[in-house]
């Protein structure tokens, strides 16, 4: 599809995924303009700003914030809604921008909240929908979903809420992890619930809820990206390597120069064939019952044998390019087919069928209501 009219692509926000997100939506950006397709960097900088900052910029011209020459944007809901370039005289001009490129990782940019305001100011944009994002960052929410479309999760329990009796049942050592966010950060190995409850009251990173699940010993861990458009198709699995300990840590995944494109993995994975096809039905599963919407990546956990779900990242890092290889995808055709997705199938459109007056023209006086 040949995109007319230039692209926004939005990366940074003020959360703790904001370096990584950078990163991905410079990728992006630089991919559709060197292959014809008009694109601008929409930077969303720390302090909740949107930034015009233009394109072929490298990452570090973000390490002191705002890039020089950068133009501040404004977002108009009302009848004139969408994103305006500030004037500091006259009238705030519109950006008529035909779709944005989500490129937020983590809160707010994939959580749904990002979401909510595109839909409410009328741009259309890739990735998840608003509730799609909202669920995928709930680690808990999602194990849920997962296990009633039939597929088994990894254990995990609320710290705040399970009794002692229910969180004695995971044994020891302990993994805690942030409820809502999109990677390994706050991901650590405890020893016991002393140590792990600990360790939450120490870090903002689990001030909105904390999860402890069993640590599995022998198992590692493996992943698989969906496409939702133009149908949905599954990327072949990979096993990415720890390198730093026990578990896969942040910077296993996104230290490497060209992030989570650099990091040392095994493509495809060695695998049983039982295996495999495990994770590839499971995956088209949850594809469906999650309403996957853009790119995913989807990590499951295995010893070998079995296989558990761990989660989604509805944003994956950079896009999760680097697991499209058999048949190849080029990173151009997969920014292109989410922005045709976007364009053909919006995430959100009012209906206001049923409004029709009707219960408001019978309805008695306000004061009767409250009698």
């Amino acid at each position: 599809m040949e995109i007319e009219g230039k692209v926004g692509v939005i990366f940074g926000g003020p959360g703790s995924e904001h370096d990584v997100s950078v990163l991905t939506g410079l990728q992006a950006e630089r991919c559709l303009n060197d292959n014809g397709t008009p694109a601008t960097g929409v930077y969303w900088s720390k302090d909740g700003d949107f930034y015009d900052v233009g394109a072929g910029l490298e990452g570090v011209s973000f390490r002191d914030g705002v890039p020089a020459g950068s133009e501040p944007l404004e977002l108009h809901l009302g009848r004139e809604r969408g994103f305006y370039r500030h004037r500091r005289l006259g009238r705030p001009a519109a950006v008529a921008y035909k779709a944005v490129v989500v490129c937020c990782h983590g809160a707010p940019g994939e959580c749904g909240r990002l979401q909510g305001l595109l839909d409410l100011i009328g741009v259309p944009y890739t990735g998840p929908s608003q509730a799609g994002a909202a669920l995928g960052m709930d680690k808990l929410a999602f194990a849920a979903v997962a296990e009633r479309a039939g597929v088994s999760a990894i254990p995990r329990l609320d710290l705040t809420v399970a009794d002692e009796p229910a969180l004695a049942t995971l044994g020891k050592p302990l993994i805690v992890k942030p409820r809502f966010g999109g990677s390994s950060l706050g991901v650590e190995l405890v020893d016991d619930l002393d140590s792990a409850r600990a360790l939450v009251g120490s870090s903002p990173l689990y001030a909105a809820g904390a999860l402890a699940e069993p640590f599995l010993k022998g198992w590692y861990d493996i992943n698989i990206a969906v496409r939702a458009w133009p149908e949905c198709q599954l990327s072949p699995i990979e096993r990415p390597i720890r390198r730093s300990g026990p578990l896969l840590s942040y910077e296993d995944k996104y230290v490497p120069d060209e992030g989570m494109a650099g990091a040392a993995r095994e493509l495809p994975a060695s695998l049983t064939p039982e295996v495999a096809k495990t994770v590839i039905s499971q995956a088209s599963v949850i594809a469906a019952a999650a309403a996957v919407r853009g790119v995913a990546r989807l990590d499951f956990m295995t010893d070998g044998a079995n296989v558990l779900v761990n989660e989604i990242n509805t944003i994956p890092g950079s896009l999760a390019r680097y697991l499209w290889i058999a048949p190849e995808i080029p990173f151009f055709r997969q920014l292109t087919d989410l922005i045709e997705e976007a364009l053909t199938r919006p995430a959100y459109q009012p209906v206001c069928a049923g409004a029709d007056g009707r219960l408001l023209r019978s309805a008695a006086s306000v004061a009767a209501k409250l009698a």
